[in-house]
């Protein structure tokens, strides 16, 4: 996508610097920063303060890490996947890009038994550390296509529903589209996946307005999905969490349109925490929800989402702090709340299938159940 309308991704490799780059999205949108990973230890931590967040960025961090880390020496393969994958629980596509540089890289380490590369104890190759790169820069490209294309399927939701609501209503002047937390071009290496059909729509004429959910505690709806959409010209409302369903009831909300972060095989969607409750008001409501994610975000393993997906719990200086910028225009911190309250901080929550219209995924819309996702799965 585009800053100051030139082209951007959220993570590339700096051949000159001959470094892993980053957008640092903890200062968006007050910020513009870019950060170098030169090492494993930047990389998990790039992943676990949330410089770079969202299903699948976070996968293809998790690939140039463990690059970095066979640059630097090391050896036991297995032992760097285990450290990326305890940087965050709950997003599948980690895990899911994880078990691609394990499966492509062990053979370059010997025979394997067991499905387990044994791993001799010599200096990584070259041969390992390039084929580590290329791995990477190949689940990046391939990341990017898979959001192009799920705005492609989503682009045709889109003017369905403005020619249906045109058709109704010859003088509506806008679709307006509800999302809720970030799931742009930030969440991903580009185009994004619920926002990716809103660009293509925006690209092809359809007169889009988002209402943007500020999804506390961390805001990233106001500071991240709105700055997005601002680069864009897109025009958008930054709202309270809250203010949804009341939209939702004046007739302010013509569909929804999410990310998710884990996919269960019955349809199940795990996304930010707040997200179920926009699915109960639209379900009341007869409004279209729907699903963006790449088929790498479905989790055919489990079944029930609720019970089976496991949601991070985040610190609660998050809930009872926030950053912003100051009357002096220095970004600063404050806290908001005493200290002397207990905070939880879920970071996500589950939508059950039945609130869920359809996924939209790279290889089509698809029902949220098992039947209609099977032909997904992995062979």
């Amino acid at each position: 996508m585009k800053i100051n309308g030139l082209p951007q991704r959220t993570i590339w490799f700096d051949e000159e610097q001959q470094a892993v780059r980053i957008i640092d999205q903890t200062l968006l949108p007050h910020h513009f920063n870019i950060l170098s990973l030169n090492s494993l230890d930047a990389a998990c931590h790039a992943i676990t303060t949330m410089q770079v967040r969202g299903a699948p960025l976070i996968g293809v961090t998790a690939a140039f890490g463990v690059y970095l880390a066979l640059r630097d020496g090391e050896t036991d393969l297995s032992a760097v996947c285990e450290r990326l994958l305890a940087t965050r629980p709950t997003a599948v596509n980690l895990r899911w890009a994880l078990e691609c540089v394990q499966a492509e890289l062990s053979p370059l380490w010997g025979p394997i038994q067991a499905g387990v590369s044994t791993v001799p104890s010599i200096e990584p190759t070259q041969v390992r550390i390039e084929a580590a790169l290329a791995l990477a820069l190949w689940l990046a490209d391939e990341d990017a296509a898979a959001c192009s294309a799920i705005g492609d399927h989503g682009l045709e939701l889109l003017q369905q529903a403005w020619f249906t609501k045109l058709t109704a209503d010859p003088t509506a002047v806008s679709l307006n589209i509800l999302t809720h937390c970030n799931a742009g071009w930030l969440a991903t290496v580009d185009w994004g996946t619920a926002l990716a059909p809103i660009y293509k729509a925006h690209s092809k004429g359809i007169p889009i307005h988002v209402w943007v959910d500020e999804t506390r505690p961390r805001n990233q709806g106001a500071f991240l999905t709105a700055w997005e959409l601002q680069q864009e010209g897109i025009p958008h409302t930054v709202i309270v969490d809250n203010a949804g369903g009341h939209l939702m009831q004046h007739g302010e909300v013509d569909l929804c349109i999410v990310g998710s972060d884990r996919t269960t095989a019955t349809g199940d969607v795990c996304n930010k925490i707040g997200t179920y409750l926009k699915a109960l008001a639209a379900f009341d409501n007869d409004i279209p929800f729907y699903v963006a994610l790449p088929v790498s975000t479905i989790d055919f393993s489990l079944s029930d989402g609720v019970k089976e997906i496991p949601i991070e719990q985040r610190h609660g200086s998050e809930v009872s702090h926030i950053q912003g910028l100051n009357e002096l225009g220095e970004l600063s911190r404050v806290q908001v709340m005493t200290s002397h309250s207990a905070v939880n901080n879920f970071g996500f929550d589950v939508t059950p299938a039945r609130l869920v219209t359809a996924l939209i995924t790279e290889r089509g819309v698809f029902a949220p159940n098992r039947e209609s996702l099977q032909v997904l799965a992995p062979l």
